[in-house]
Parts: structure tokens; C-alpha cells; sequence
């Protein structure tokens, strides 16, 4: 019998601070059941304490065919006897879910965050949510995710005579980038290491998982044979990261090149390159007089320094170096400033 995920643990943890968390992150090998333990969790919630649920992506084209495409596989396995379908609603702003022609949730994309503000009102009864693939593969997030999905949470987390409501969101995904939007945003980067299994946090807990037999029923794929080593097959079949590879803090020795002065959160940091190693490196020791300065945020624009936006090219060098594992950094600080400046 094959051995899948089961989400029984990351469930029942409590957060950092002893609470019950808000936020349940779960990431794992491909094909190790993840969405399927989570797509009939929020089912089984709704068939047994009638708690609805909303489903989240990210664009507005991927609500097409919603209902198959989230309870076909479910349905076959473990629902005989029920069949799921959808009513587009709001000229497509939102799907509405129906199991055996009864409202059991929704469906909503990330980018409509907006829109779905003003019919905050319909989605009081939402009791739990879930966003699979919170992590892209092709990096292709939405303008500001973040603050849509806070707003959408906001959005949610209302109503039944309550201002903030107790709405849990299950985020699911294949173990892609460490410097995803989120992960930077929720400080988790430059806390986590390969062998990490739970990570608890103010407000949140992961999991971060590898199913065996999934991996072992990949690697032995005819098919991926004829690929072994490709780093897909390895994040595919092994869990690791498809966009980066392993960066280090150390201190590093010998000439360098001074690149630029970035600012982060008040403090300033230098980016410097050591041609001999192949290594760009960032550290608290600053040029005052270099005059290229970047600034990461809005929050610390002042004269003399360059927005990080008008600085795309730079950026994507930044990233490419960090992907192919050629950072290193003084201190968890300076990690910090550069996995804010080149996330996604």
C-alpha cells in the first residue's frame, strides 16, 4: 500500500506562541498526495460539520471547470455517490461550488482581490481556506500577491456579527523557491534549512515534507530514468528546491569589488564581488562614499538613493547568481536584505 501524505500533525500543532495558527503551510514532493489529503479535508469538514470552504488561485483563467478539476480525483476515491458542480457568479469574479446541487463553498482568484472586497458580504459563511500551488513554478505571481491576499483574507474574515473572524487558510505546494513572495514576507527564507521537517511562526506552522514512496515511485519511472539528473526530476522526485541552490553565511577573505550600497529596514548593507571565488557577498561594512545606493523598500527612500524597481536588470542578475548558489553572507541580517530585495 503506497505511503501518502497524511496532514494529521501540521494540523493539531499550535504556533510559535502556543496558539492555534491562522496559516497551515504544507510542502512535499510532487505526487505525494498532499492535494489530495487537503481537497478531501475541507470536503470532509463540509459533509460532517457543514463548514464551507473557499478555494484560492491565483488568476481568473483558472477557475475554468473548477468543479472537476477539484473533485474529480476525490470524488472517484473516496465520495461515491456525490457529484461536485459551479455556478459562475459576478460575471466570473467568483465560482460557486455545489455538492449534490448544494452551496458547499467557493472558488476565487487572487487577482480579483479587489472586486471581491465589495461582496465581502456573501462569503461570511466561508469557514476555512485553501490555496494549492501557492508556490509557481514559472515564478508568475500576481502584481502586489501579497497584499491581495491579505485583502482577501480581510475580505473573508468577516461578518456573522464578528469584525475579525477565525478563518484558517491551508497553503499547499511543491517545494519550488525559498525566496517566494512568501515565504520572504513571513520571514521563513532565512529560517529554513534542508533538513527543517516543522517550523512554527507568529501565526503560522509548516510542515515541510518528503513522501517516500512517492519519490521512490518517481525515481523509478521509466521515464524519468531517461532524464536522471535533470534538477527537475530531482525537485520532482526528491523535494528539493527548483530555483535554488543552498547559500551560506560565512565570512569571506581577500580582494573584492565593491557593487552597490543597498538599504533595508533602516540599515544599510554592502554588495560585493569576490571574482577569484565566484562569489557575490553581502555584509554590514558600507562605502559611504560609493555612489550607487539602493533602496529596498518605499519605507526607506531618501535622496540619494534609487528605487529598487528602476533596477529590474540588476535584480535578475541578483537572482540568477542566488539560484546558481553563488551568494554568501556575514550574518542572518544581510541574508535577510538580500532575500527581500531579489523575491519574487
Amino acid at each position: 500500500m503506497p505511503n501518502y501524505y497524511d496532514g494529521t500533525k501540521l494540523l493539531s500543532m499550535k504556533d510559535l506562541d502556543g496558539q492555534k495558527p491562522e496559516i497551515y503551510i504544507c510542502t512535499a514532493n510532487r505526487t505525494g498526495g498532499k492535494t489530495t489529503y487537503f481537497n478531501r479535508y475541507v470536503t470532509n469538514r463540509y459533509l460532517k460539520h457543514k463548514e464551507k470552504f473557499m478555494l484560492i488561485y491565483r488568476f481568473k483563467y483558472e477557475l475554468d471547470a473548477i468543479a472537476s478539476k477539484f473533485f474529480k480525483d476525490i470524488g472517484e476515491l473516496f465520495f461515491p455517490g456525490y457529484t461536485m458542480t459551479s455556478k459562475s457568479c459576478a460575471k466570473g469574479i467568483y465560482h460557486e461550488l455545489f455538492l449534490n446541487n448544494i452551496s458547499c463553498g467557493y472558488a476565487v482568484a487572487l487577482n480579483s482581490a479587489d472586486q471581491l472586497k465589495k461582496l465581502s458580504h456573501l462569503f461570511s459563511d466561508v469557514q476555512r481556506m485553501l490555496f494549492d500551488e501557492f508556490q509557481s513554478e514559472q515564478n508568475q505571481y500576481c502584481t502586489d500577491e501579497i497584499r491581495k491576499f491579505i485583502s482577501l483574507h480581510t475580505t473573508v474574515a468577516r461578518g456573522q456579527g464578528e469584525m475579525v473572524r477565525y478563518v484558517p487558510v491551508i497553503m499547499v505546494a511543491n517545494p519550488v523557491s525559498i525566496i517566494n513572495p512568501y515565504y520572504t514576507k513571513l520571514r521563513i527564507s532565512e529560517r529554513l534549512k534542508s533538513d527543517t521537517k516543522f517550523l512554527k511562526g507568529n501565526g503560522f506552522v509548516l510542515e515541510q515534507g518528503y513522501v517516500s514512496g512517492a519519490g521512490d515511485a518517481q525515481e523509478s519511472s521509466a521515464f524519468n530514468k531517461a532524464f536522471a539528473g535533470d534538477e527537475y526530476i530531482n525537485y520532482a522526485a526528491q523535494g528539493v528546491y527548483l530555483n535554488d541552490s543552498k547559500s551560506f553565511i560565512e565570512k569571506m577573505h581577500g580582494v573584492s569589488t565593491y557593487i552597490c550600497t543597498i538599504k533595508f529596514e533602516g540599515k544599510e548593507y554592502s554588495i560585493r564581488e569576490y571574482s577569484e571565488q565566484g562569489i557575490i557577498y553581502c555584509d554590514t561594512s558600507v562605502d559611504a562614499s560609493f555612489k550607487t545606493k539602493i533602496v529596498v523598500s518605499s519605507e526607506d527612500h531618501e535622496v540619494n538613493y534609487l528605487m529598487l524597481r528602476k533596477n529590474d536588470l540588476f535584480i535578475l542578475n541578483l537572482r540568477y547568481l542566488f539560484e546558481k548558489g553563488c551568494f554568501r553572507f556575514k550574518d542572518l541580517q544581510c541574508k535577510r536584505a538580500i532575500l527581500a530585495m531579489i523575491s519574487y
